[in-house]
């Protein structure tokens, strides 16, 4: 039994952990939402999202993060492996209204600098 994620507006969802990502262009790019739990089960959903939001080069690509409950190093990890890809096409990666977990394990990490930082959400 093959299992198929269910699509959202704009978006993929993943029904066994909830997490989904769902997709809404502004003036620079795409605004990602995202909401759940962002693991090892659930990263490639988000990948999807952000090759696709990052298809043209020159793009702003904001992921809200207010939804996300969870983040491990799997889902940092392709979080900072999206932004050098991004910057290598003149594009870049903001994080907003990040929760304290996120912006504890940037700073456990040492990544604090690799995102721009936003208090609100484009729009």
């Amino acid at each position: 039994m093959t299992h198929h994620s269910p699509k959202t507006r704009n978006g993929t969802a993943d029904q066994a952990s909830g997490f989904r990502v769902e997709a809404e262009p502004w003036a620079e790019g795409t605004v990602l939402a995202v909401y759940g739990e962002l693991d090892l089960g659930t990263v490639a959903d988000l990948r999807a999202a952000l090759d696709q939001a990052l298809a043209v080069p020159g793009t702003v690509v904001v992921i809200d993060c207010a939804g996300l409950e969870f983040c491990d190093s799997t889902g940092l990890n392709a979080l900072l492996r999206a932004q050098a890809d991004a910057v290598a096409d003149d594009s870049r990666i903001e994080l907003a209204r990040p929760r304290t977990l996120l912006l504890r394990m940037l700073e456990l990490t040492g990544a604090t600098d690799a995102f721009p930082i936003r208090g609100t959400v484009p729009g």
